[in-house]
């Protein structure tokens, strides 16, 4: 079957196009990535500092059709419409859809009244948690192409997928699991008994890991996103523990729960910048100097956090007895952590048997996506309806 993806729920419009074919918790399972295309808001994040839901909502509807157009193209399933058959009725139908999305509509009937409904067997879609403003556009966007092509749609949830991502390519998972989900909005730690059987262990109280870094890094004074500058900044720290660089808490690091707490990181983060700031006095002026300040300051966020998240991760997998870990989320493409964590996974430690099985996705995969959407959509295939006046948005969506 072909399965037609659209993921909105940050500032990424995603569109993906899948052939899969075998069964739920078969093992033969086989996906081809037909398309995979992402049209990214980041210039927009850097030039305002973050993510705005309103401002990230108008451009998914300006780039959901391009973008939908150059995932057909590319999965060689765009055709021209040569018969021109679009009636008064189904012109009707997509503006009540998506009357809250004025250009979206306009773009779209432009679509469909010059091609013609491509080999798709199934429509996928994130609902949710996301922002809610951004996950509308996509679900309306989703809702409109199945009403006027009849392709059934099934939400998917976005933490899900996040996880069963992984499916691409490794076929047999090891039940049960421990998945780290951590992301700019998300950080969680999830009991997968089997595919979609879930438990959330823990999660964060305040901030996620990836809007810790955001944060550390507007204090640093290094830009939108945080994370991979932070990362690139960290890799050059010959020695993280030199003498003289900060030394910051570990939050929540040894307590008995599964939980998460990065706000106290950030504020630590601004005090010891702040102190080193007038420490140095007139010589933090020297461009050369506050860069080894930023590096060494970025060692230690990025450590700090890796801490944390391995320590809680760990002790989950061992209190369950976990033959594997699972990470998934833009934040577990940072190299150290995947690097930091395949050591602990591989030797052990005192407290957790050897030999844990880990695994990650690519790190274009592990940021938002429109594959992970269609995979997710694949396991959950019976759920799919042709009802999509009952297809909501929900941004705080559980994976439980």
């Amino acid at each position: 079957m072909k399965i037609l993806a659209i993921e909105t729920s940050c500032d990424d419009t995603g569109i993906a196009i899948l052939s899969a074919k075998g069964g739920p918790a078969s093992g033969g399972d086989e996906f081809e990535v037909l398309a995979n295309i992402v049209s990214s808001q980041t210039a927009l994040g850097k030039k305002y500092g973050g993510v705005f839901p309103a401002m990230a909502k108008r451009e998914h509807q300006k780039n959901l059709v391009p973008t939908f157009v150059e995932a057909l193209e590319k999965a060689k399933l765009l055709k021209t419409n040569m018969s021109q058959n679009f009636t008064a009725v189904k012109k009707t139908d997509i503006a009540e859809i998506l009357s809250r999305e004025p250009e979206l509509e306009k773009n779209l009937i432009s679509f469909l009244k010059k091609y013609v409904k491509p080999n798709i067997d199934l429509i996928s879609v994130t609902n949710g948690p996301g922002l809610e403003p951004c996950l509308w556009v996509g679900v309306n966007f989703a809702k409109a192409i199945s009403q006027f092509w009849n392709i059934p749609v099934v939400p998917v949830n976005h933490i899900e997928s996040h996880i069963l991502v992984n499916l691409l390519e490794n076929k047999n998972i090891t039940f049960p699991s421990v998945a780290l989900v951590v992301s700019g909005g998300h950080t969680q730690i999830i009991l997968m008994k089997k595919i979609g059987k879930y438990e959330i262990l823990g999660e964060t109280r305040d901030d996620a890991a990836g809007e810790c870094f955001d944060k550390c890094a507007k204090i640093l004074g290094l830009g939108y996103p945080g994370g991979p500058i932070i990362s690139k900044l960290a890799a050059q720290a010959v020695i993280p523990s030199l003498t003289g660089n900060p030394v910051l808490p570990r939050p929540m690091m040894f307590t008995k729960d599964y939980d998460f707490s990065f706000s106290g990181l950030k504020t630590a983060v601004l005090y010891a910048w702040q102190k080193n700031k007038q420490r140095s006095g007139k010589f933090f002026a020297s461009r050369q100097k506050t860069y080894q300040t930023q590096i060494a300051f970025a060692a230690e966020v990025q450590q700090a956090v890796i801490d944390v998240l391995i320590k809680k991760t760990m002790k989950a997998a061992r209190d369950y007895k976990a033959k594997t870990i699972i990470l998934g989320g833009g934040v577990s493409a940072n190299s150290e952590l995947r690097k930091q964590f395949a050591r602990h996974c591989e030797r052990g430690t005192p407290w957790v048997r050897s030999n844990l099985t880990l695994i990650y996705p690519k790190p274009n995969l592990s940021t938002d996506n429109a594959v992970m959407t269609a995979i997710t959509g694949f396991y959950h295939r019976k759920s799919a309806t042709s009802d999509v006046a009952q297809l909501r948005a929900d941004g705080n969506l559980r994976i439980e």
